[in-house]
């Protein structure tokens, strides 16, 4: 068994091997990791694979650089992507960031795998701490909502609660038409994206950051936006991600004019449809609050969480974020402000804020 560092050769295989693993997230594609190159991380893509060229690990992993005389943090988003049973695979992997991090101080990551599962605990075994980042999650989320697709689109559309059905009837009696949208339509996206984000109460990305996506993750088939329109004027539009057996839902904008038309609705439904027609088993909703006894623990998220769970999503935990300790002190120094130190270390070299999402 070997580690390498994958080269520009090594992109197709490299995207083959996350996709075809039921943890498959865009985020741990290639492509990913040249979006994320252009807010100041510096990618890196470790395959480990037997002597026979099998591949049985896949991690990419993102480098943000030293500034001022800080150290290199490392990241996986929602990686590595392994076959968590085999620890040798693990071990190699995590033996291997250990002994090339050239300097960095610790490496994070956060694949989509369920607390307290055999996953997590491979991880534990493998030297691996595990954060606890709060109740909706670190950089990624920690609480989440999935949609089996495998049943197919009729039969999850029976499964939606019944004012979820009426109501994406309601936006078709209404005349609400949701249409493929790309990236001579995100002039119209980023309209409505601001506004939510003014409504919400969220600082809203630039049009650029979008420009970005649809460059880098549309020509890979990783990217799709729907724009639902009444009359002519756009009223929401939504942006999935999409790779391996998961369609994520990752971006909504919304007008609000015209609500009662109900175009959040048919523009999911719409959405899923296309994503269980496409061959797709998973819609992942992604962030809601965590539940207990039947109640979000964020309150403000909790008609979040009604809308998601409407289409008859269920809410998973995954386990959160795992530390790798490589530099103890500076590890230390992290924990006691992760939180301004990554504003800190992101403001200096005069980039997004984002760690990866």
């Amino acid at each position: 068994m070997r580690v390498l560092q994958a080269a520009e050769r090594d992109r197709e295989r490299f995207d083959h091997a996350v996709a075809a693993s039921p943890l498959a997230d865009v985020l741990q594609s290639w492509e990913w990791g040249e979006v994320k190159r252009a807010t100041g991380w510096v990618p890196q893509r470790l395959i480990v694979e037997d002597e026979d060229g099998t591949i049985r690990a896949a991690c990419s992993v993102l480098r943000l650089e030293p500034v001022r005389g800080v150290p290199p943090l490392l990241y996986a988003p929602r990686g590595p992507v392994l076959d968590y049973g085999d620890d040798r695979a693990l071990r190699a992997l995590l033996a291997f960031i250990a002994a090339h991090g050239e300097g960095a101080f610790m490496f994070k990551c956060d694949p989509p795998v369920v607390a307290g599962g055999e996953a997590a605990r491979a991880l534990a075994r493998a030297g691996l701490r595990g954060v606890h980042a709060g109740a909706f999650g670190g950089t990624q989320p920690t609480t989440v909502m999935l949609l089996d697709l495998s049943v197919g689109a009729d039969k999850v559309f029976e499964g939606f609660k019944p004012k979820w059905r009426y109501n994406v009837r309601v936006a078709e009696r209404r005349g609400v038409r949701v249409r493929d949208a790309g990236r001579s339509d995100l002039d119209a996206f980023h309209v409505l994206y601001r506004e939510t984000a003014a409504r919400d109460g969220f600082v809203p990305r630039g049009r650029s950051y979008f420009e970005t996506l649809f460059d880098r993750l549309e020509p890979h088939g990783m990217l799709r936006m729907f724009l639902a329109e009444l009359e002519g004027e756009p009223v929401a539009a939504i942006i999935l991600m999409s790779m391996g057996e998961r369609a994520i839902y990752v971006y909504g904008a919304s007008s609000g004019r015209r609500r009662d038309a109900m175009p959040n609705h048919i523009l999911q439904w719409t959405a899923i449809k296309w994503a269980a027609e496409a061959g797709y088993s998973l819609y992942d909703f992604r962030g809601v609050s965590p539940v207990r006894d039947g109640e979000p623990v964020i309150p403000h998220l909790a008609g979040l969480n009604r809308f998601k769970e409407g289409f008859g999503a269920r809410t998973v935990e995954y386990a959160g974020e795992f530390d790798l300790v490589l530099r103890p002190l500076w590890y230390q120094a992290w924990l006691r402000g992760a939180p301004a130190a990554m504003r800190a270390l992101t403001k200096l070299r005069g980039r997004s804020a984002d760690a990866g999402d």
